[in-house]
């Protein structure tokens, strides 16, 4: 080191950007102090892989170009270990185009070289290039392991090619290489994608060795496919082997609690995160924020919000989605001012939460205002989502020619969703011409589903079209259509209890309708009477109380309020929109029983207490 004090030579351009780096990186050090000079890289015998893994480790692409232009001088580019380390560096920087020149300039290549570059196209997003690299390797007869084809299965699933990832599986079979714990743990991440969560369960259940990876992607299979009660389950069962957790099964398990809302099991899920220290993990305290806001905790939800300290746009999001679905549209809105307050920049995702918030509560010249906002101010262009919340917001304030030349203007073609939320606004308004073109839509969309037959009747009964009502039934029957079940479900001690209306399977069924018929009671002395208008049967007013009486949240808050001790909440979660009639039925009881009710429909929150809902009758 004496030598290098007493004689200053000139820096050369790789000297000087390792002396760029070596400022962040303590790796660097070593290589400086070995009085490494790029002048005399061959005689001096760098070690310049050692070099390229420093700028792969810190994404260092133009340190690692001038490393790239120093090898080529040197005359290293045919050394093979020295192309795979070059390959692996651009990968690592995101410059998938120069790993690739550099791969196809190679004449020897390994199968490091063929495994890097398919796995660096694949995280690229560029499955196509890989699937093709993957194929042109297996006609040049080249050696491939269990990493090559696990790439590629990898990218089938970005792309959900079902056709090409049940060829790669058979591949894998007749490879012998399908149990291997890498190849498998693909095979089951893409069946989950592709929704053939069965094969993906038959391949987890017959994988030998399976590592904590293949825990985490069956559990998240199963939370991709719906399937919550599954996901729950084996993340107990992975409890019960002691396997130990990461951070992206906890997070699936909470969202797994989020979709049944099932509070009791993600409390104890959140335990577990604050044994494991994952607690300041974002995506998994996004989970968490997410799992309280969907069980209608909104303020353990901003608990576990304010409780993380790096917050990215994700994290705003789940708390802005939270109170939305609350209907606490003033919180939303306060929420969206911080978040731009510390310079945070809400994306489309963030727009989507707070024009929600607009739609439930009919704040019309709001929602307007943040539409503007969101295409002026943050340049976003409106996608879908954004229109149809817009279309809610003038349907749901009765502003329905409106919401309709919306839909006709707008540059996209309407959807499913968007077209039944005009339906439904013209029943609330008794619009029957727009109703029909809007019916019109929905049939020919999605001919298949019942319900828009059922809404379309709907408006004709609330209009007391008797013939309509009876035409568009008849079309129905004729047709091969099938409607939705309407069903609630409720958690008691860690399992979730399921009604549908006239419920008679359940174990307790007798006892929860003795119990009913007790509650009605009590609440005829309050005046409350059922209204028949809600149900759009063509029957007599004694047979329309019969089916009002029963309805499956009706018959969840009564078992819950025989499980459940004296001052719990009851937390009620339904598939359907609440009709008026259970609406008025929970707010008495909120009065009788001098408990909170909450109830989470397909659309949103209702919070009943002393004998008032947090909807303010808007919903």
């Amino acid at each position: 080191m004496q030598t290098l004090r007493r004689h200053k030579r000139p820096c050369s351009s790789l000297t000087c950007s390792l002396r760029k780096l070596s400022a962040g990186l303590a790796d660097c050090k070593p290589i400086l102090e070995e009085r490494v000079w790029v002048s005399s890289i061959c005689n001096q015998q760098i070690n310049i892989q050692s070099v390229l893994q420093i700028c792969a480790r810190s994404r260092a692409s133009m340190e690692g170009k001038v490393c790239h232009g120093q090898i080529i001088l040197a005359g290293l580019q045919t050394d093979t270990l020295t192309s795979n380390m070059l390959i692996n560096m651009y990968s690592k920087c995101g410059l998938t185009e120069c790993a690739r020149r550099v791969f196809d300039r190679m004449r020897d290549r390994t199968v490091v070289s063929w495994n890097t570059m398919i796995g660096s196209l694949a995280r690229q997003g560029e499955e196509v290039e890989a699937l093709s690299l993957f194929i042109q390797m297996q006609r040049e007869y080249r050696p491939f392991s269990e990493y090559t084809l696990s790439s590629v299965i990898c990218a089938c699933a970005a792309k959900l090619a079902v056709s090409e990832c049940k060829q790669l599986h058979a591949f894998a079979l007749k490879a012998a290489i399908n149990s291997n714990v890498f190849v498998g743990t693909a095979i089951i991440d893409v069946y989950s994608k592709c929704c053939l969560i069965k094969d993906a369960s038959k391949v987890f259940e017959y994988l030998n060795g399976k590592s904590e990876v293949t825990w985490s992607s069956m559990v998240a299979g199963y939370v991709q496919n719906e399937l919550y009660d599954e996901a729950l389950l084996l993340f107990h069962k992975a409890q019960m082997i002691n396997l130990e957790h990461n951070q992206f099964m906890i997070s699936s398990a909470l969202s797994a609690c989020a979709g049944l809302a099932a509070m009791i099991e993600g409390k104890q899920v959140h335990a577990v995160l604050c044994k494991t220290g994952f607690g300041s993990n974002i995506f998994v305290g996004s989970s968490l924020v997410d799992m309280y806001s969907k069980s209608g905790s909104i303020e353990d939800a901003y608990i576990a919000f304010s409780s993380l300290d790096n917050k990215n746009v994700v994290v705003w999001n789940s708390i802005i989605s939270g109170f939305s679905r609350q209907a606490q549209s003033l919180e939303t809105m306060i929420l969206f001012e911080k978040m731009q307050q510390i310079g945070m920049r809400p994306n489309e995702i963030t727009y989507v939460s707070v024009l929600s918030a607009c739609s439930h509560m009919g704040l019309v010249e709001s929602g307007r205002r943040y539409f503007d906002l969101m295409v002026k101010e943050h340049e976003l262009l409106p996608n879908i989502y954004h229109f149809s919340c817009m279309v809610d917001i003038l349907g749901r304030s009765g502003l329905i020619f409106e919401a309709k030349d919306l839909i006709e203007t707008m540059p996209f073609d309407a959807t499913a969703s968007i077209w039944g939320s005009l339906l439904a606004s013209c029943r609330v308004y008794g619009n029957v011409d727009v109703a029909e073109f809007a019916a019109k839509h929905l049939f020919e969309i999605e001919p298949e589903n019942a319900g828009n037959y059922v809404l379309l009747s709907n408006v004709y009964a609330a209009n007391k079209k008797w013939d309509e009502v009876a035409n568009s039934r008849k079309v129905l029957k004729e047709s091969e259509a099938k409607k939705e079940t309407g069903k609630s479900w409720i958690e008691i001690k860690n399992k979730v209890h399921t009604f549908v209306v006239g419920e008679r399977n359940h174990s307790r069924i007798d006892e929860i309708y003795l119990k009913l018929e007790d509650l009605m009671v009590q609440m005829k002395k309050m005046d409350y009477k059922a209204k028949i208008d809600n149900d759009l049967h063509d029957v007599d007013e004694n047979r329309k109380k019969e089916l009002l009486r029963h309805h499956s949240e009706k018959l969840a808050l009564t078992f819950g309020l025989m499980c459940l001790h004296s001052g719990a909440p009851i937390r009620i979660m339904k598939n359907l929109r609440i009709c008026g009639d259970c609406h008025c039925f929970m707010k008495h009881a909120s009065t009788i029983t001098k408990r909170k009710i909450i109830v989470r429909d397909v659309n949103r929150f209702h919070h009943f207490e002393n004998g008032l809902c947090s909807c303010k009758e808007f919903w």
